[in-house]
């Protein structure tokens, strides 16, 4: 019930604030964020490839409000790019990005968006890997998802990603699979009205499960990102059933988040990818980690209690 309040007042200034300066939350931020800087998460990096995970980096930051925040956002992808062309570790160092970044809220922001993040996706496949598309709130998927179109045309290792508590996203998956592109479906974890999602979490399950057989079913690459151990297993059954090889999808986690399940996933001989986020503007991600789970509120309740 917590959920929607969570999400409400991750737009909220006056609350971003107030958490900010709360004496227990950089001890609860440091366990979902990687670092602030690129030099930070570069060991972590490491250390993932060492255990043998593979990452998805997310720079993370939202709130754009002007072309120069947009484009400083790009910037800041070229920079990691950079720095993994030099780790030499391929598409096991992926990146995410969410287009909200890039300007897709602003005037002209689709055009915008895709200006920002073409160069984002040459550079990446230039050193061997490839970028995914986050989702975010249903307003912004049609233009997430003709941005993603147009990539897949130059660069069609191109992902996106869909989210189960939406009602549209059985047909998406539909059009996905059968395209043959890499596919990230998730729960979902933006506050959607009753029109548009599920708003119960066994009827997001549900879809979560056919919509994941669609994909299994298909042409494409499903990558699962869920930490929920039972669809996990399903997963698993799924991918057996469509006479999947291990390699030909992928588990994909929260940085901080059931550490121990990605290392058993990846010594079974799963391709395991943990999601993993760095940088300064943290507080709309944070709050969404909030939201999707309880024990994560009452972790962040105790350390401030703690703290304080």
């Amino acid at each position: 019930m917590l959920g929607p309040v969570i999400l409400a007042a991750s737009r909220s200034d006056k609350m971003r604030r107030f958490i900010s300066a709360a004496p227990g939350t950089k001890q609860v931020v440091d366990r979902f964020i990687a670092g602030e800087t690129v030099d930070q998460v570069v060991p972590i990096i490491r250390d993932a490839a060492d255990k043998g995970l593979e990452v998805t980096l997310d720079v993370v930051g939202e709130d754009i409000t002007t072309p120069e925040q947009a484009a400083a956002a790009r910037d800041a992808y070229l920079e990691l790019i950079d720095r993994l062309k030099d780790l030499e570790l391929g598409t096991r160092a992926e990146m995410s990005v969410k287009l909200s970044m890039f300007g897709q809220s602003l005037d002209g922001g689709h055009e915008l968006a895709l200006a920002n993040v073409r160069p984002v996706v040459e550079a990446a496949a230039a050193i061997g890997t490839t970028v995914t598309l986050d989702a975010e709130d249903h307003t912004t998927l049609d233009s997430m998802f003709a941005i993603h179109e147009e990539l897949r045309k130059d660069f069609p290792q191109t992902g996106c990603v869909i989210q189960a508590y939406l009602f549209r996203t059985e047909e998406d998956a539909r059009r996905l699979a059968a395209a043959g592109s890499r596919v990230r479906l998730v729960k979902g974890a933006y506050k959607e009205p009753a029109s548009v999602a599920y708003q119960d979490k066994a009827e997001t399950d549900k879809a979560y499960v056919r919509i994941l057989r669609t994909l299994m079913e298909g042409e494409g690459y499903p990558m699962i990102g869920s930490h929920d151990p039972r669809l996990i297993a399903i997963a698993q059954e799924l991918g057996r059933k469509a006479g999947r090889k291990l390699d030909e999808y992928e588990f994909q986690m929260l940085y901080g988040i059931r550490s121990e399940e990605h290392i058993r996933l990846a010594a079974e001989g799963h391709r395991m990818r943990v999601y993993t986020a760095y940088g300064t503007d943290w507080y709309g991600y944070f709050m969404r980690r909030l939201a999707e789970k309880p024990a994560n509120l009452l972790f962040f309740g105790r350390s401030v209690l703690t703290k304080s």
